[in-house]
């Protein structure tokens, strides 16, 4: 999706009759200490009268790699982190196993508030809910800041929705997964534009019929991001 449609999708108005737009929250000045804390009170689409809290991205401000994923999931919402769940786990395993020590990357959401949806017949449990468009339209100022304020020399892309927000809504993981990507023209207004891998979300392998093969697939995807580092570092 181009700059532009992103912006007319964030256009929608929500239930109370306010745009789905992040933009305004966001602070003029400081960096990602000062965004966090703006975050925190972000009502740029109706997800944050639901989730606990604001769930931002954390990590190295020296990251040289940043990690996107969908959204918050229900351990993410309560402990206020990304990739605190079983997912983040899994991702935390296979990114050392290329070679990358965590410690040294930065990883964040597409989405910044967990969306879900309860059981029919109610029920205290929190089902993940793929988000709309239009909200994550609406958050991306969030991601397009956090990325401008790390510089990161690399950005993988986790999972279609993270993908579609950095890469335009007709960007499909199934075809461009694992290559070196250049970013979208006009996403971010700096001359040291990072390179994007695109690979499944490690949700995806958790659900996967045959883990090891979709584990493997991750990990190879997540190669690619590595010596790119590599050779940027050489």
């Amino acid at each position: 999706m181009s700059p532009t449609k992103h912006a007319r999708a964030a256009e929608a108005p929500s239930r109370d009759g306010r745009a789905y737009d992040a933009g305004p929250y966001l602070p003029s000045r400081g960096g990602l200490a000062a965004h966090r804390r703006a975050a925190a009170d972000c009502q740029g689409c109706p997800l944050f009268e639901d989730a606990t809290q604001t769930v931002f991205g954390k990590g190295a401000e020296s990251a040289r790699l940043v990690l996107v994923g969908e959204q918050p999931g229900d351990q993410e919402d309560r402990q206020g982190e990304p990739f605190v769940g079983p997912a983040g786990r899994l991702l935390g395993r296979a990114v050392e196993e290329v070679g990358i020590d965590m410690d040294t990357a930065y990883v964040t959401n597409a989405v910044k508030h967990f969306k879900f949806t309860r059981p029919p017949g109610g029920g205290k449990r929190r089902i993940h809910k793929a988000p709309e468009l239009r909200e994550v339209a609406a958050c991306r100022p969030w991601l397009l800041a956090e990325l401008r304020l790390l510089r990161p020399e690399v950005v993988v892309v986790l999972g279609a929705t993270a993908a579609k927000a950095l890469m335009g809504s007709s960007f499909r993981v199934t075809k461009d997964r694992g290559a070196l990507l250049p970013m979208p023209p006009g996403a971010l207004d700096q001359d040291d534009q990072p390179y994007v891998v695109a690979t499944i979300h490690p949700s995806a392998v958790l659900r996967a019929d045959d883990r090891d093969s979709a584990y493997a697939g991750l990990v190879a995807d997540l190669r690619v991001a590595a010596s790119a580092l590599d050779e940027a570092g050489a």
